[in-house]
């Protein structure tokens, strides 16, 4: 998981409406002007709004010798979405508002530090609540949509982080077009990002685990191109190029089978990442090429994986601090496992109890191993890390609690890294209580 610093907060809260481009202005001036009738139409009568509300503790217990022991932090967050529809006619104009507010409800000095809440530099004091403002401009062209402003991205080189209280968003325009059957385009351009546990945007930079990179480095933005491809019912294919400017540049393939068998499924789940230095390389050496396969099995209410991931060249595998990696190391909760030379084992155990008549209720095992890890910056060679995973999930199917989503997670991570590594030895717990509930 990503290594992401703490942001320094002026007052114990902070609202702000984020800086806007030029093409979200120019949409809203647009929008202004059309006809009453016109907007109603579409833009009006097909609007929607949620608000979903997520309580959030997460406790990681230290257990190395390090001098912070825990970070403990208890938190609750409101997350307001209000989309438009369209206009009518062939080029139709929509406006998307979100609304975030986070609001402390355990936290002190000692023990600050979970990314639940902005902490101030100071004196290591999460804010009382935080929150923002972000509004995203839309235009749609037959299949393509065109977004611009406060947007979300969830593509394998940038995935915005959902670990958190509050979502992670980045500023810009994207492009995502399903004109061809069974293929979608996505392009976009990136200047800034929103981190999961800030209010504004910035410029963005390489995380830097274990001092892999420079990671005060920033880029001016970053631009993609790529897409995904439905073959057919059983197979998809997935292609993109990323370059994130004077940092790095990454292009990724990925492809995902289905085979029936033996009254299951066996899922192929293939991936990999080649990433070099771009430009004026300020974040230091990148040379890596990461490949990975998980093969899993499922039949009835059983699903089985393994799977392995391995590193290869001169550094760790990039990514854009704040985000995640869709490698095969994503939603782990102690570590990324994405360090230099190293070699992941994985096995994931799923379970859907509505095979036995409870539905809504899930778990998961998960176990991973990495070896053959490099810490070029301590001078470290042939180290260790695991973590092992348990997982139980709960929606409420039906009465006044109904969609109501629980879930409890709890991890034990270990590794051999020298001391001042950014991974600690831990024992860290997680409850999430998550409620969305439509406005109109």
């Amino acid at each position: 998981m990503p290594n992401l610093p703490t942001h320094d907060v002026a007052t114990a809260s902070a609202t702000c409406v984020p800086g806007i481009n030029r093409g979200l202005v120019l949409a809203l001036l647009g929008l202004s002007v059309l006809p009453t009738q016109l907007l109603a139409a579409g833009f009006i009568e097909d609007s929607h709004g949620t608000l979903t509300l997520r309580n959030y503790y997460l406790d990681r217990q230290y257990k190395d010798d390090g001098a912070k022991t825990a970070a403990q932090e208890w938190a609750q967050g409101f997350i307001m979405n209000m989309e438009s529809g369209f206009t009518e006619g062939p080029l139709g104009f929509g406006l998307d508002v979100r609304g975030l507010l986070g609001v402390k409800l355990d936290s002190a000095p000692d023990r600050s530090g979970t990314e639940l809440l902005p902490v101030s530099a100071s004196d290591n004091r999460a804010a009382d609540e935080y929150s923002r403002l972000a509004p995203t401009a839309k235009l749609r062209f037959a299949q393509t949509t065109v977004k611009s402003g406060d947007v979300s991205i969830f593509l394998p080189f940038a995935f915005a982080s959902p670990s958190r209280l509050l979502p992670q968003t980045f500023r810009g325009t994207t492009l995502s077009s399903r004109d061809i059957d069974g293929l979608t385009l996505n392009t976009g351009y990136i200047d800034r990002i929103d981190k999961r546990n800030s209010t504004n945007y910035e410029a963005m930079t390489i995380a830097s685990p274990n001092r892999r990179f420079n990671a005060t480095a920033t880029t001016s933005h970053m631009a993609y191109l790529g897409g995904d491809y439905q073959v057919n019912k059983t197979l998809s294919l997935r292609a993109y190029h990323a370059e994130v400017t004077d940092l790095y540049q990454q292009d990724t393939f990925a492809l995902l089978h289905d085979l029936p068998l033996g009254g299951g499924v066996l899922t192929s789940d293939l991936r990999s990442f080649f990433s070099r230095e771009d430009g004026s390389a300020k974040g230091g050496e990148v040379d890596n090429r990461n490949i990975s396969g998980l093969f899993s099995y499922r039949y009835g209410g059983h699903k089985l994986g393994i799977g392995y991931m391995h590193s290869n060249g001169d550094s760790a595998t990039p990514y854009i601090s704040g985000t995640e990696l869709m490698g095969m190391s994503e939603l782990t909760m102690a570590s990324d496992f994405l360090n230099a030379k190293e070699r992941t084992w994985q096995a994931i155990y799923d379970y859907d109890f509505v095979a036995v008549g409870v539905p809504g209720l899930r778990g998961r095992l998960r176990y991973l191993r990495g070896d053959h890890i490099e810490l070029a910056a301590f001078n470290a060679e042939d180290r260790k890390e695991r973590e092992f995973q348990m997982e139980l999930g709960y929606v409420v199917q039906s009465g006044p609690l109904k969609n109501v989503a629980l879930v409890a997670r709890k991890a034990i991570y270990r590794n051999d890294f020298p001391t001042g590594a950014a991974f600690r030895d831990e024992n860290q717990t997680r409850f999430l209580v998550t409620y969305t509930l439509p406005i109109w």
